[in-house]
C-alpha cells in the first residue's frame, strides 16, 4: 500500500496560482476530505506564511486554526525551512523553538523539515523542538542534480537523519526532475542500506518524468508519494491525486482511497480554479524538460513569471532561465529550493538586467558569507571576490550560521510594545502576533496595525475583464497587445463614437511660481512631469493620491532600477555622500538591494520615504 501527501491547500496553488488562494475557498471542501484517509495534508508553511500576510491581509495561524477544526481527522502539515522557518534568513534557536510550539498549538501535526543546502546542522534544532512537541518529524534533503550530489550522497544523508530521530523521510524534488532511474536507485538505496523510516517522494511534473518516476518509485518500496487535486495540478504543480490514485488501483500499492468521493471534491476544485483565472499563466503549466538544466522549481517559477512582470522585464524570461543555471554552477550548485532558489534566481535577474554581478542584493553576500549553511560545492573564487571583495576570506564563517544570533524574542517583543504606544493602537492580541513581528518584521506590522489591505476577496473573484490583475493574464497570453489595447478589452465603444480630446500640458503657478507640467494618466494616480521646485514639490508629496515624479532627466536624479519597495532611506536632504555609499534599501523580489551613489555631492531633494513603493526608473533622489 502506498499512501497520499495531499498538497492543494499549499504548494499546488504556490506552485501554479503564486500562493493566492484564500482561506475562504478552502473551508467549504474541507468536511469532505477529512474523510479520505491521507497520509498527511500539507496546508501550511512555504509561502503560506508570508503572502497571506502580504497579499491576502489573511492572519496565517488564524488559517491553520481554521483548517484543523474544518479537518480534526486529518493530519495537518506545514513545510518547514529549518532555520529559516518560513523565510529567508535564518533564526535564533529560542524563535524557531517557539514557532513550531505555536504551530503544534494551533493545529500542525506533522513538520515537513528541509534545509536549502541540505546542511543538517541547520535541521537538528527543528528536528528536536518538532520530537519534543510530540509532533511528526519529517527529515527532508533537497534533492538536485550536479556533479557532488550522487546517489551514495542522499542515502549517506538520509542515514543520518534516520539517526536524528526522523519518524519520516522525504525526497524533495521541488524542480520536478528527478528521473524514475534516480528515483529508483535512491529509494532502493535507501533500502537495502537498512532504512527503516518511511520514505516519502515529493516532486512536480514540470519535466514530464513525473508519473513514470512515482510508478518506479513505488517498485522501489517508496512508502508516501505527494499530489495534488487535479484542477491545480501539473505543470510546475504536483501530479493529479485522482489520477495517481487511479493509477494504482488493483496492484498492491493500492492506495484504498475512494476514487469516486475524489472526483466530487474535484469538482469543487474545478470552480476554484475558474474564480483565480486571473493568475492562471501558460508558462506554469507547460511541459518544461528543460527543468533538468536550469532546476528552477516549481514554486519558484510561477514566481519569476510574475516577478519579471512586475519588472517591466518578461521579455528576458528565456535570458534567465540560461543565466540561472550559470549563477548555481558558479555558487556551488545549491538547490534551487527557498531561500537558495530565491538567492540565485535574483542574482540571475539582476545579472541580466544590469550587468553580471554589478547589483548585488544582501542575501547574495550573506550566501558567499556562508550565512545559510555550507555549500555542497566551493563557491568560484571569481565570484567570491566580486561579491564581497578582495579579502573575502576574512569574511567566510565555518560555524552553524545561527550560532552567532542573539536571543530575539524579548527584543522583538518590546519592539512591538512600543509600536503599540507610538500608534496607540492594539497590536498584540495573542503570542503569536509577536511572532509574525518578529519572523517579518516591516510586512508584520503593517498586517497587525490594520493597514494591508487584500488584492482581492473570494467574493470578488473571478476578477472582471477589466482589472488591473486580469490585464496581466491577457499580456501574458497575447504579448503583442497594448497597454491601451488590454485597458479597452471589455469596454463597449460605439463605432462612431469620438474621444473628447483632453488637455495633458497646462501652465500652471504655485506660490507665484510659474511651471510647465504634463499630466499623464497611470494606473489611477497623475504623474507630474515637468520643472519641479520646492513650491510644486511641497504642494504635490508622494502618498497624498498622486505622485510626485521628476523627470527622467532631472540633472542629478538618481533612478530606482527596479520595482520595490523602500526599506530605508540612509541619507537626509542636504548630506554629503561619497560615490557608491549605500543611499537606499530597497525590497524587491523579496530581496534587499542596495542603490548606491553615483557620484559623490550633496543630496539636494529626496522624493521618496520608507514603505513608498517605486518603479523602475523612477527618480528617487537628486544629488548634485
Amino acid at each position: 500500500m502506498v499512501q497520499i501527501h495531499e498538497q492543494i491547500f499549499r504548494d499546488a496553488h504556490q506552485s501554479i496560482l503564486a500562493t493566492r488562494m484564500r482561506t475562504e475557498d478552502m473551508l467549504p471542501i474541507c468536511e469532505r476530505i477529512d474523510k479520505i484517509g491521507f497520509f498527511s495534508f500539507e496546508v501550511w508553511g512555504g509561502a503560506t506564511f508570508d503572502v497571506p500576510i502580504r497579499y491576502l491581509n489573511e492572519d496565517p495561524w488564524v488559517r491553520l486554526n481554521k483548517l484543523k477544526e474544518a479537518m480534526p481527522n486529518t493530519p495537518l502539515q506545514m513545510l518547514e525551512r529549518a532555520m529559516n522557518i518560513v523565510a529567508y534568513w535564518n533564526f535564533p534557536d529560542e524563535i524557531v523553538r517557539k514557532f513550531i510550539g505555536f504551530a503544534k498549538k494551533n493545529g500542525c501535526d506533522y513538520f515537513r523539515i528541509f534545509d536549502a543546502l541540505n546542511d543538517l546542522r541547520n535541521m537538528k534544532v527543528p528536528i528536536e523542538a518538532v520530537l519534543e512537541t510530540g509532533g511528526h518529524a519529517q527529515g527532508c534533503l533537497s534533492y538536485t542534480i550536479s556533479p557532488v550530489h550522487t546517489v551514495e550522497h542522499y542515502i549517506e544523508q538520509f542515514k543520518e537523519l534516520e539517526r536524528m530521530g526522523c519518524n519520516t523521510l522525504c525526497i524533495k524534488d521541488m524542480a520536478g526532475m528527478i528521473s524514475p532511474t534516480s528515483a529508483y536507485d535512491i529509494i532502493k538505496g535507501c533500502k537495502d542500506a537498512g532504512i527503516k523510516t518511511p520514505i516519502n517522494l515529493h516532486s512536480h511534473c514540470t519535466s514530464g518524468m513525473t508519473g513514470m518516476a512515482y510508478m518506479w518509485a513505488c517498485d522501489a518500496g517508496v512508502d508516501i508519494l505527494d499530489t495534488a487535486m487535479s484542477p491545480i495540478s501539473g505543470g510546475t504543480g504536483q501530479p493529479p491525486t485522482e489520477s495517481i490514485v487511479a493509477a494504482l488501483q488493483g496492484t498492491e500499492y493500492d492506495t484504498g482511497y475512494d476514487l469516486k468521493e475524489l472526483i466530487e471534491i474535484r469538482r469543487y476544485f474545478i470552480k476554484v480554479w475558474d474564480k483565480y483565472r486571473h493568475l492562471h499563466r501558460i508558462n506554469a503549466l507547460k511541459v518544461d524538460p528543460e527543468v533538468t538544466v536550469h532546476q528552477i522549481p516549481g514554486g519558484m517559477l510561477s514566481n519569476l513569471i510574475f516577478q519579471l512582470e512586475e519588472q517591466g522585464a518578461g521579455d528576458k524570461y528565456f535570458q534567465i532561465l540560461d543565466e540561472t543555471a550559470r549563477v548555481r554552477e558558479e555558487m556551488g550548485y545549491p538547490p534551487l529550493v527557498t531561500p537558495t532558489s530565491q538567492v540565485v534566481g535574483v542574482q540571475a535577474v539582476m545579472n541580466v538586467l544590469h550587468g553580471r554581478y554589478k547589483m548585488i542584493p544582501n542575501e547574495t553576500k550573506d550566501y558567499c558569507r556562508g550565512m545559510y549553511g555550507k555549500p555542497p560545492a566551493p563557491i568560484k573564487p571569481e565570484i567570491m571576490e566580486k561579491v564581497l571583495g578582495p579579502n573575502w576570506k576574512d569574511e567566510v564563517i565555518t560555524c552553524r550560521p545561527a550560532d552567532l544570533l542573539e536571543p530575539m524574542w524579548e527584543k522583538r517583543k518590546e519592539e512591538l510594545e512600543a509600536k503599540e504606544k507610538e500608534l496607540d493602537k492594539k497590536l498584540i492580541n495573542k503570542e503569536e502576533d509577536i511572532m509574525t513581528y518578529a519572523i517579518y518584521p516591516q510586512v508584520g506590522l503593517k498586517f497587525l496595525s490594520g493597514e494591508a489591505k487584500p488584492e482581492f476577496t473570494s467574493d470578488e473573484l473571478p476578477l472582471p475583464i477589466t482589472h488591473p490583475f486580469t490585464h496581466s493574464m491577457i499580456k501574458a497570453q497575447f504579448p503583442e497587445l497594448s497597454k491601451e489595447d488590454i485597458s479597452n478589452f471589455g469596454k463597449p465603444v460605439a463605432p462612431t463614437q469620438v474621444a473628447p480630446v483632453v488637455p495633458t500640458e497646462y501652465n500652471i503657478e504655485v506660490n507665484g511660481e510659474p511651471f510647465e507640467v504634463k499630466l499623464e494618466p497611470v494606473g489611477g494616480f497623475i504623474t507630474i512631469e515637468g520643472k519641479v521646485g520646492e513650491g510644486l514639490q511641497g504642494a504635490i508629496t508622494p502618498g497624498s493620491g498622486q505622485a510626485c515624479k521628476p523627470p527622467a532627466d532631472t540633472e542629478g536624479g538618481v533612478k530606482s532600477s527596479m520595482q520595490g519597495t523602500i526599506i530605508k532611506v540612509n541619507v537626509n536632504k542636504g548630506d554629503d555622500v561619497d560615490e557608491n555609499s549605500i543611499i537606499v534599501i530597497i525590497e524587491a523580489m523579496k530581496m534587499e538591494n542596495e542603490i548606491k551613489a553615483p557620484h559623490c555631492g550633496k543630496v539636494e531633494d529626496i522624493f521618496i520615504k520608507d514603505g513608498d513603493i517605486v518603479k523602475p526608473g523612477d527618480v528617487i533622489m537628486i544629488i548634485k
